[in-house]
Order: C-alpha cells, then sequence, then structure tokens
C-alpha cells in the first residue's frame, strides 16, 4: 500500500528500499524510513498524508521501541504534531498516545484470539498489559477479572481512560501501575486461571514471576522472539524453548507465530497449562 501510494514521488529503485507497510492507528500514521530515503522523508509523509485517510498526523519512527516503558522516538513529518488519537478495534474503543505508551495495531489477530480463549468466571493476569488493549477486548466479550499491570505510569493512565470508555464490558479491569513481578509477588500469587506475558524480549526474566501468579492448571501464554527458517519452526523452536526453560511441569496446549519482526525473525506464542 505504501509503495502504491508513492507512485510517481520515487524511483523503483528507491521504491524497492522502502518499507511496504506501515501503521495506521486512528488519524495517525507512523512510517519506517530506510537510511538511504531520509533525504525524502517530507515528501513521502505529505504523499502519506494527501492519499491516506483518514489521516491527519505522519510520523517517522526513529528508533525501534525499547526501554522499560517500551517507547519509541517519533518525528513529525507531516500534518499536526500530535501523537494522542483514538481507535477502534473488534468492537471497543481506545484512547492512545502512539510516541508515550506502547501499542501495535498488529497484534489485532492475537487479541482476538485470546479473548475468545478466556472464559467467563476466570480471572486473566496481563502481566505487561499496556493502554489495556488485550484487557479490555477480553473484557468486552467475556464475564472476566483482568488485572492490566504495567510499569509505565501514562500507559495505566491510558488504560483506566479505556476502561471508562467501554462501558458496556461483560467483564471488569483492575489497572495497576507497577513493576509486574513486585506486583504479583505482593498481591496476586496464585490467583490466575490465565497470565499473559507481552514481553517477548524478556520473557524468560518474568517467567518465574508468571508461574507464581497463575493456579496449578492454569494456562501461561508465553511470547517470545525466535530466529527460524520457516514460520512453523519458530513455532515449534518456541514451545521446545519454554519446556526447557520451565521449572514445572507444562503441557504444551497451543502455540502460532503471531507475526514477523524481521527477516527470518519472529514473535511467537506458546500456550501452556502448568502443574505445580
Amino acid at each position: 500500500m505504501l509503495r502504491k501510494a508513492l507512485e510517481g514521488v520515487l524511483s523503483p529503485g528507491e521504491a524497492a528500499d522502502l518499507y511496504s507497510a506501515f501503521d495506521q492507528i486512528g488519524d495517525i500514521i507512523v512510517v519506517r524510513i530506510p537510511d538511504s530515503l531520509l533525504s525524502k522523508k517530507k515528501i513521502i509523509g505529505q504523499t502519506l498524508l494527501e492519499e491516506v485517510h483518514p489521516a491527519r498526523s505522519v510520523f517517522y519512527q526513529s528508533s525501534d521501541v525499547s526501554g522499560d516503558f517500551r517507547t519509541r522516538k517519533l518525528e513529525i513529518i507531516a500534518g499536526e504534531d500530535k501523537t494522542e488519537t483514538e481507535y477502534h478495534e473488534h468492537g471497543c474503543r481506545f484512547k492512545v498516545d502512539v510516541e508515550k505508551a506502547f501499542f501495535s495495531p498488529r497484534l489485532s489477530t492475537e487479541r482476538k484470539r485470546i479473548a475468545e480463549l478466556v472464559k467467563d468466571g476466570e480471572i486473566l493476569i496481563n502481566m505487561f498489559g499496556g493502554i489495556g488493549m488485550f484487557s479490555v477486548v477480553a473484557a468486552k466479550i467475556k464475564n472476566c477479572t483482568v488485572y492490566n499491570i504495567d510499569l509505565n505510569p501514562y500507559a495505566s493512565k491510558l488504560c483506566e481512560e479505556n476502561i471508562r470508555m467501554n462501558k458496556k464490558m461483560k467483564g471488569r479491569i483492575i489497572s495497576i501501575n507497577g513493576d509486574a513481578g513486585q506486583v504479583i509477588k505482593d498481591q496476586l500469587s496464585d490467583i490466575g486461571d490465565r497470565t499473559l506475558m507481552l514481553l517477548p524480549e524478556r520473557s524468560d526474566e518474568f517467567l518465574g514471576s508468571a508461574i507464581l501468579a497463575t493456579k496449578t492448571g492454569g494456562v501461561i501464554h508465553y511470547y517470545s522472539h525466535q530466529h527460524a527458517d520457516k514460520r512453523q519452526n519458530s513455532v515449534e523452536l518456541s514451545k521446545q524453548h519454554f519446556l526447557e526453560v520451565s521449572p514445572v511441569k507444562s503441557e504444551i496446549i497451543g502455540g502460532r507465530m503471531v507475526r514477523a519482526v524481521g527477516p527470518h525473525y519472529y514473535q511467537t506464542v506458546v500456550d501452556a497449562k502448568i502443574t505445580k
């Protein structure tokens, strides 16, 4: 879509260097631009602003997601310099800040999958819940209780606002600002029917906390990044890795490739039932 919108703006060679996709979040576009095309970032931004609707702001993502708050640096290249917008997904409304709190529209399918797995009456612990995307989508359709934990105070504030914006939920969400490991140790030990570990780059580090949070017979959704030649191999590698690092008896009941995050590099999820 991006290349099509920029036909006539870039040469065929330049277009080949450009990423073939961008993220549209409400009326904001976030685009990655190769170093070879940074000199043309303004015209790229203006073209996207004119060709993609509804768009009011175009940002160039100048850094990867990083740090404890999982944020990224953005540079305005066209339109209004505002990072806050409203985003709709699966019948839910969300207030999003694309710079101050982690958010990815590319996890939409996974959010729906998890929501459909949740059963009425379950307690769901969302260890790195951000602005509450997974939590709200689940509580919208299931009569569950979700603890949405995040270290970033701005993300927790947005989560609370998103709870208020989605009044017709079957379940309830409790937003907690703090370190997931400490919060679980202090408040949420051994209560979760289901625990989400949505921090793939640090899953091994927090696996002990996830196990502490989850009841025996409960399910941990363990996200990780895997290098693999094929997508299926990435899932099998993740399953094998989980069984190797889990200190408790674990039964793999599911798993999938969530999304590609680079050449031969994938975000995967393993669904594991644990016995303590």
